[in-house]
């Protein structure tokens, strides 16, 4: 599935990993599913190279840098942790209708063809955003994806994270309590979980370094920290759902602008909560 966008004059990926025709095994093959169905989660270390991380670079500038207008992709502010008189960018969404080679990577790369392989079957693209998690940034309190209100579209989903800069203990990297995704919903939809759901969860801080991706399913309950140091720790988050379970994404999006909708589109007067 490939959705055409404009492409802000950025290339497109040619071949899995960027390069141009390379036919380099798949990073996720039987034993790795097998760790994926243990722990809720598998973590591929330099999943991309330099060159294709440069492009995945250049295409978040590209994103960071374009004016916020309405139809276009969904911007979102937060307010600083370290000032709170200042506001940052908080994230990017629904972005590949609008950048032909984001486009590309997402829905036709790499990426879609392991979590294919983690679902056994062909997957189809949920959504798709970019933490920025500037200096300032907020953490994200513990939940599981599911709690989201997913459930109406899937009944299950797999989250590829790919790092796109460091991201360690100082900054909020990603943390993961494996295993505990196999007893299913654990907390409320719309609301984080809280310290009873939590009681004997053990998190696991998993740093990463660009090119990473870390593979997570949808009900594996995971957290991070604020940003209190000098630099950006930026994230793409890619949500895969079972093609047999339907395309939704079109309809997920209709449904979180009319309670959610990119900063630039909100209506005045309004209050707009996040809640998970």
């Amino acid at each position: 599935m490939i959705r055409r966008g404009h492409a802000f004059g950025s290339p497109v990926f040619a071949a899995a990993d960027g390069q141009g025709g390379s036919a380099r095994p798949l990073s996720v093959g039987p034993a790795e599913r097998l760790r994926f169905e243990r722990d809720g989660f598998l973590t591929v270390r330099g999943m991309f190279d330099a060159a294709a991380m440069a492009a995945l670079t250049r295409w978040t500038d590209e994103l960071a840098e374009a004016p916020e207008v309405p139809g276009r992709h969904w911007v979102y502010h937060e307010q600083s942790v370290l000032d709170p008189a200042r506001k940052v960018m908080q994230r990017i969404e629904n972005f590949c209708p609008h950048h032909e080679a984001f486009d590309r990577f997402v829905c036709g790369g790499e990426i879609i063809a392991c979590v294919a392989a983690l679902l056994g079957e062909p997957a189809v693209l949920f959504k798709e955003k970019i933490n920025f998690k500037m200096p300032g940034g907020a953490g994200f309190k513990p939940h599981q994806d599911q709690q989201a209100g997913w459930g109406r579209y899937a009944p299950f989903f797999v989250t590829a994270l790919v790092s796109i800069d460091p991201a360690t203990l100082e900054n909020g990297c990603l943390e993961i309590a494996g295993g505990r995704h196999k007893e299913g919903l654990i907390g409320e939809e719309w609301k984080p979980l809280d310290d009873a759901q939590m009681a004997g969860m053990d998190f696991t801080s998993v740093p990463t370094e660009p090119g990473d991706v870390i593979f997570f399913d949808s009900y594996v309950p995971h957290r991070s920290s604020e940003n209190l140091t000098g630099r950006q720790r930026r994230v793409l988050y890619l949500t895969y759902n079972a093609a047999s379970a339907g395309d939704h994404r079109a309809q997920y999006y209709a449904d979180k602008y009319a309670s959610f909708p990119p900063d630039i589109e909100r209506e005045q007067g309004r209050s707009y909560v996040f809640r998970v």
